[in-house]
């Protein structure tokens, strides 16, 4: 299966979507308040929260692992690619987003669903999102790995036309060919 294939966008509701790991668009205090990350404790339940307390503050462009209580998956990975009541930066979003995949591997994981993270609450740039994680995205399948399929679940039809757009771009420079590495992997 290409890189290609592996890399999967959709529009829908991450909080219904049936992987092993979702990823919260997450504080670095991983307090889950508003925006997505209240989405996930509504449905969640407060066990998510109990547990995000028990891990403490993350730095910012981190990630923690924890479980998913009531949704469909087996974990939610908490993407810190912000402070509390601050915005998202490329710096941050692209350090998440590679916490996020290596934990999911170190977890054995073999599915992952990730919303645009940062471009709510966060206030990020949506172009720059996409670009930024599914570089991320396939550059991480490039290297031994248990991570099978790479969901986007993306929340309107605006950030999956976004989405969809750097795909394209990238599939049509060659990034999503096993054998090319870009270089700068941080």
């Amino acid at each position: 299966m290409s890189i290609a294939e592996k890399i999967i966008l959709q529009q829908g509701d991450l909080t219904e979507a049936d992987a092993d790991a979702i990823v919260n668009a997450a504080n670095n205090d991983l307090k889950l308040g508003g925006g997505l990350a209240g989405v996930i404790r509504r449905k969640a339940g407060d066990a998510v929260q109990r547990e995000c307390d028990a891990i403490g503050a993350i730095p910012v462009g981190g990630a923690a692992i924890t479980s998913a209580g009531k949704l469909k998956a087996r974990h939610v990975i908490h993407a810190a690619s912000m402070q509390l009541g601050g915005l998202t930066t490329g710096r941050a979003l692209r350090s998440s987003t590679v916490h996020s995949l290596r934990i999911a591997a170190e977890n054995g994981l073999r599915t992952i669903a990730f919303p645009a993270i940062g471009t709510g609450i966060g206030g990020f740039p949506l172009s720059e999102c996409a670009a930024i994680m599914l570089k991320e995205a396939a550059e991480h399948l490039k290297s031994p790995t248990s991570l099978e399929q790479i969901y986007f679940v993306l929340f309107d039809k605006t950030a999956l036309s976004a989405f969809e757009k750097a795909l394209r771009e990238m599939n049509e420079r060659g990034d999503l060919e096993s054998g090319s590495h870009s270089g700068d992997s941080q």
